[in-house]
């Protein structure tokens, strides 16, 4: 796979990134997940799968992968992969996050799976969880669904500490979610620590039923921060486990001769302005399919098209959030 710059890192990327956010632990909230993973969610398995998820990636030429402290186990299983494959391991550029802690206790029904704490006790704390475990092969450290409400984007004392890990050769980001997506990337365009932003990336759910974050992620990539989309399958409504998809993109899919899923990856390969977008494959067969939208190339879709298949973003979040750990 052909790589590419993020943004203005410096950062070697490819097209297609893995995301590890539903093979790290054993509760998420993809459709369909019973089906993909069955009954067997031991650390034992999981650490198995997300192996062999990694080892048919990096064979595809995949080279940037995404974890959490929230994920689970999901950076220490990425860390015993690379030790097993040290030179794969240095082909990948790796982005991880802090301000959420899991707290699912490896348990499908827990109450509360994982908790937000933006606070700097937190970043540095979670920091050093990362660095432990992932050490030189941690290249982008990104605040975990960074909100307005938060108020982490005025938080002086944590801007402060992300500004110092910049100058010791990390690249900062921050991912978004929600409907306020667009105003809090903008947000975040506007920070300065003694006159420097930050931020060298930003991660944000863009889909075809969600686009609403597209017009300031092609700011941020005008501003020279990489760009990195996530949920680009609406987590499995665009991979044809949703009832409710519009029949125009089932439409739009027939007329191409090809899947759902393949036509919403597709789409989220051609705008411009993306850097890596990330599959949230959770088996092989999962992320052939994945692949095979890279080589597919632009599906053809016209702003107005895609602005008529979406959903109004509070409609859609509010779909996202009734959405099932599971």
């Amino acid at each position: 796979m052909v790589t590419r710059t993020l943004g203005a890192s410096g950062l070697r990327v490819t097209a297609l990134g893995l995301g590890l956010a539903a093979l790290g632990r054993p509760a998420y909230i993809d459709l369909g997940r019973d089906r993909d993973l069955g009954p067997d969610r031991t650390v034992v398995a999981l650490r198995r799968r997300t192996h062999e998820v990694l080892s048919a990636a990096c064979e595809a030429g995949v080279g940037y992968v995404d974890v959490a402290r929230s994920y689970g186990s999901a950076e220490e299983f990425l860390a015993s992969w690379m030790a097993e494959h040290p030179e794969a391991a240095r082909s990948l550029t790796v982005g991880s996050k802090w301000g959420y802690t899991y707290t699912g206790g490896w348990r499908i029904d827990a109450p509360v799976h994982e908790v937000k704490d933006h606070s700097l006790a937190s970043l540095r704390r979670q920091y050093a969880e990362s660095r432990a475990l992932l050490g030189p092969h941690l290249h982008i450290y990104q605040i975990h669904s960074a909100t307005l409400e938060s108020g982490v984007l005025e938080d002086g004392a944590v801007l402060a500490e992300l500004l110092r890990m910049r100058a010791d050769g990390l690249v900062i980001g921050l991912t978004v979610s929600g409907p306020e997506q667009a105003a809090t990337i903008r947000r975040a365009l506007a920070v300065r620590v003694d006159g420097v932003n930050p931020f060298g990336s930003v991660q944000a759910t863009w889909n075809l039923l969600e686009p609403s974050a597209g017009p300031a992620l092609a700011e941020a990539h005008a501003a020279g921060l990489g760009v990195i989309l996530k949920e680009v399958l609406a987590n499995g409504r665009l991979a044809g486990r949703g009832l409710d998809v519009p029949d125009l993109l089932r439409r739009l899919a027939g007329e191409r001769g090809i899947g759902l899923d393949r036509l919403a990856v597709a789409a989220a390969l051609a705008n411009p302005w993306a850097d890596v977008v990330l599959t949230g494959a959770v088996t092989v067969d999962q992320l052939a399919a994945n692949l095979e939208a890279v080589d597919l190339g632009d599906p053809g879709l016209d702003p107005a098209t895609v602005h008529r298949a979406a959903e109004v973003p509070d409609l859609y979040w509010a779909k996202r959030r009734a959405l099932p750990w599971r």
